[in-house]
């Protein structure tokens, strides 16, 4: 797996955590504990630092970035979903992103909250706890998320990671 040092800054990867071959990680990144990356998603803390807590995963496709002035920090215990592009924000413990969305700098999505598949939470939004971001721009629609729904989302891919660990194997 492409696990790059950029100059100084070294990527601190937990022992319990699974990334990917077919990831790449670079520079300033911290993966916790039971945390997936999955194949080609990208976490590339050139300018700024990326932070993934334990039992997220961040899954196919997936770009991560941060800027010299905003780091990105994703909770714990998130779903961030295939081909999400995430700069410069906040993702606190929680949450799912859902496939094909961006969120942009300065916004943050509060604990329990749901971005939905292809939205676009713009430079500085904050999305309310239990809430849903849906659309392009995002509207919010309060207390709409179902606490079971992110906690299934996040135990499946504890799941996989385990198993992947385990059974992997490249084959030619």
């Amino acid at each position: 797996m492409p696990i790059y040092a950029l100059g100084d800054a070294e990527p601190t990867i937990d022992p319990l955590a699974f990334v990917h071959p077919d990831a790449v990680v670079i520079g300033n990144v911290t993966i916790g504990p039971e945390a997936s990356v999955w194949p080609t998603a990208v976490l590339r803390g050139d300018h700024g630092k990326i932070t993934v807590g334990a039992q997220t995963s961040v899954q196919d496709g997936t770009i991560v970035h941060c800027t010299s002035t905003l780091d990105t920090t994703i909770g714990e215990r998130c779903t961030v979903g295939h081909n999400v592009h995430l700069e410069g924000c906040i993702i606190e413990d929680d949450c799912l992103v859902g496939s094909g969305s961006v969120v942009l700098h300065e916004a943050i999505v509060r604990s329990g909250a749901l971005v939905g598949a292809n939205a676009l939470v713009p430079n500085g939004m904050e999305v309310p706890g239990k809430a849903m971001a849906l659309g392009v721009p995002a509207k919010i629609k309060e207390d709409a998320v179902n606490p079971e729904l992110l906690k299934y989302a996040y135990e499946v891919y504890v799941h996989n990671s385990h198993w992947y660990r385990k059974d992997l194997r490249l084959i030619k």
